[in-house]
């Protein structure tokens, strides 16, 4: 569970948080909900998914638009969402149809977007999908067990 508290998103249930500065703290905790929620992965903590929306903070710090994109696309997300907002719903089934309203937005698409990279980039990360990191350096992957992936 994420809390809000002065300038941060904290985890109640790990030991982490995430100080924002130019986003509010509401608008970050939004940003990791959805960046879960368009990329769900259970076995993967909140943590990773708040360092992989933190780019927006400080982009919209550096520049205007950005935040100005980031807030008006929130305060939609929340309008589509109804009385409690977008973290107010708490069934994910419920903020995927959300989500799915504003898809093509420039919003959603930058967001998105940005996860691909910020996300899945997190060395990290990779041993929970089970990924090695590049392999070139290490004589490539065909004679490295490249099909012994047992989660698939």
């Amino acid at each position: 569970m994420l809390v809000v508290s002065g300038t941060a998103v904290l985890s109640t249930t790990e030991a982490w948080g995430l100080e924002s500065t130019a986003l509010t703290p509401e608008a970050m905790a939004t940003l990791i909900q959805m960046a879960r929620d368009i990329y769900p992965h259970d076995q993967v903590p909140d943590r990773f998914y708040a360092i992989a929306v933190k780019s927006h903070d400080t982009t919209a710090a550096k520049d205007q638009a950005h935040k100005t994109l980031i807030e008006q696309g929130i305060a939609d997300l929340d309008q589509k969402a109804g009385a409690g907002g977008y973290t107010g719903l708490l069934w994910e089934e419920e903020r995927v149809k959300v989500l799915q309203q504003i898809e093509e937005t420039p919003f959603f698409q930058t967001v998105r977007g940005g996860l691909v990279v910020g996300l899945y980039n997190q060395k990290d990360l990779w041993p929970i999908f089970g990924y090695e990191g590049e392999s070139y350096t290490k004589g490539g992957y065909l004679a490295r067990g490249f099909d012994d992936i047992e989660w698939l």
